[in-house]
């Protein structure tokens, strides 16, 4: 017996983290080819979706100025990939900043999706078809800790991830991806090195640690700001690590327990109190 179809259906969106991110190399096409870690935070934005006579998106949140409802937005692309189209109305609960590194727009799309797909009982588009709205979004689509590689199409999961907290810090900058790829001095970087699958969460974050983010001093040079952010986190106590998340402005700081996270969040929050700060477990 098939139970029926809900009419409204729920997806979190997560944050995108890239706990490191080599550029290896450049297409012919001019797309750039990735090597990076990507995991997910337990913060973020969350799509509600009503069947409904019609297509509509509704952006409501903190962050919600921020977000264009034209067609250009990526939630509304990601709800035509369903063929035929599924008529909802979309609500986009913004809590994450644009444009920031941390996968916001790409993560709403794969959440818009997964609640349609809910809605339909329809499976999800290919990932060929994921992979036009954008490089991050089959990664986010999986939002499960994995490598991702090329220009987003090869993720492959990652067998074990040790507990770690994140603070994620922006200061309300916009930073330009395509800025930063015009000013990188290499795009032939080496990949990353594997760590051993039973590595404990020391080995784990020193292999971290001799990691990259080649995009991050690029960043720093068109918004200096992003250094201050991740000397902050650095200074605070139980950071393990301090690093930039995808093209910014977006970092976060890694620590081995929840309280130690909150606590350097509101360290930070309170000596900056223009910047977006949240602590956040990364899911497993």
């Amino acid at each position: 017996m098939h139970l029926p179809l809900p009419k409204t259906a729920e997806a979190f969106a997560p944050a995108k983290i890239n706990l490191c991110l080599h550029v290896t190399g450049r297409r012919e096409d001019g797309y750039h080819l990735l090597d990076s870690l990507v995991v997910f935070a337990d913060v973020g934005d969350r799509i509600t979706a009503t069947l409904a006579d019609s297509m509509s998106l509704r952006v409501d949140g903190p962050m919600a100025g921020s977000v264009p409802v034209g067609p250009d937005n990526l939630v509304l692309r990601a709800a035509t990939l369903f063929e035929p189209p599924i008529d909802a109305a979309i609500t986009l609960t913004k809590n994450l900043p644009a444009a920031a590194g941390v996968g916001g727009g790409s993560s709403d799309a794969a959440a818009c999706l997964r609640a349609l797909s809910e809605l339909s009982g329809r499976a999800l588009p290919g990932p060929d078809r994921l992979l036009g709205l954008g490089a991050d979004v089959p990664a986010c689509v999986a939002a499960e800790p994995l490598r991702m590689q090329g220009i987003g199409e090869k993720i492959t999961p990652w067998p074990s991830l040790p507990p770690l907290w994140v603070v994620l810090v922006n200061p309300r900058v916009l930073v330009s991806t395509p800025a930063v790829f015009k000013r990188l001095e290499r795009r032939d970087n080496p990949p990353m090195q594997i760590p051993a699958e039973d590595a404990g969460i020391d080995t784990f974050v020193q292999w971290l640690a001799v990691q990259r983010n080649d995009m991050q001093s690029a960043a720093c040079q068109i918004e200096p700001v992003i250094t201050d952010v991740l000397t902050a986190l650095s200074k605070t106590p139980g950071c393990a690590l301090a690093r930039m998340s995808g093209s910014g402005a977006t970092c976060f700081g890694l620590f081995y327990d929840a309280k130690s996270a909150e606590q350097a969040q509101a360290t930070i929050a309170s000596k900056n109190g223009g910047w977006w700060c949240q602590s956040a477990a990364i899911l497993k």
